[in-house]
């Protein structure tokens, strides 16, 4: 086999190694941003609806068509039926949804990518290559978590710095009510879930490599 051949590979197997990571990480943000129990859980344990003058139902229903604006690309209207909302508010989300759409498109863009890798290791017996790099990988949501324990608003400061080049999403609940049902615990909440899915799927992927060594 010459160099250029077993370079090629490799490269080819860290391109893989990275589609892998890429969905596993958009995979646990999909199943986060869409896992409505967990705002529903919220509203109870939150007592959100002691800040807004409507019911479950209601609150729920503004819920829903917020989060079908963000899911849709082809959706380019935010209108919530029982929340007023400023133009800075809007366009707020309309930079949220960009991000919804970027997680998407990553997601569909690895997971093919990602298959091909694991057949590839499978079909070749090195599934324990999975170990190493998915047992650093399981640190990062750790670090992460353990930085947000530490203080949880400048984590979520930092966040929005980084992800937003704007102010626009420190709604004033006068012209944008609609902060005061998602109250920043909730989003707390939804960063944990997050974490801990992600550590989920890494620690399967370290088991299966695990597993082939003993086969």
């Amino acid at each position: 086999m010459t160099a250029a051949v077993k370079d090629s590979r490799r490269i080819g197997e860290i391109f893989g190694l990275l589609c892998l990571f890429l969905f596993l990480l958009t995979l646990a943000i999909t199943i986060t941003i869409n896992f409505r129990p967990l705002y529903v859980f919220d509203i109870q344990h939150l007592q959100i609806l002691d800040w807004v003058d409507m019911s479950r139902e209601t609150l729920l229903k503004n819920f829903d068509q917020l989060m079908a604006f963000l899911n849709n690309p082809f959706n380019q209207t935010l209108a919530l039926p029982d929340f007023s909302m400023s133009a800075a508010g809007r366009g707020h989300f309309v930079d949220v949804k960009k991000l919804f759409i970027l997680n998407y498109a990553v997601l569909i863009l690895s997971v093919i990518p990602a298959i091909w890798y694991l057949r590839r290791l499978k079909k070749t017996g090195r599934l324990f290559k999975l170990v190493g790099p998915f047992q650093w990988g399981m640190v990062i949501p750790v670090l992460l978590g353990s930085v947000m324990a530490v203080g949880f608003d400048t984590f979520f400061v930092k966040f929005h710095e980084l992800f937003f080049a704007n102010d626009d999403w420190l709604f004033d609940p006068a012209t944008d009510p609609i902060i005061n049902v998602l109250p920043e615990t909730f989003f707390m909440h939804c960063f944990i879930l997050a974490f801990v899915l992600l550590e989920v799927f890494f620690f399967a992927m370290v088991i299966w490599g695990r597993r082939s060594l003993k086969k």
